[in-house]
């Protein structure tokens, strides 16, 4: 896993949704969608219970700025794919 990548989950509630990672710690990747997980809290998933889905990647030096807009970026790519 990687910041910027594109995922689904398989497991939890947000089974089967989309999401960017936005941080990644040992085995866990810290995943977010811009409407309900925000990118200033994300939520902590394993990275079992994550999948590879694209092979585009959200532009990693947005991830980096601290601002609203981030989450429509993100809400705007995931709906685009």
């Amino acid at each position: 896993m990687e910041k910027g990548m594109i995922v689904k989950a398989l497991a939890g509630k947000e089974k089967n949704q989309v999401f960017v990672v936005i941080d990644v710690a040992e085995n866990y990747a810290y995943i977010a969608d811009g409407k309900r997980l925000k990118k200033d809290k994300p939520k902590k998933k394993s990275v079992k219970h994550i999948q590879k889905v694209s092979t585009k990647r959200f532009p990693i030096e947005e991830l980096e700025i601290n601002d609203e807009k981030v989450n429509a970026s993100i809400r705007k790519f995931i709906k685009n794919l």
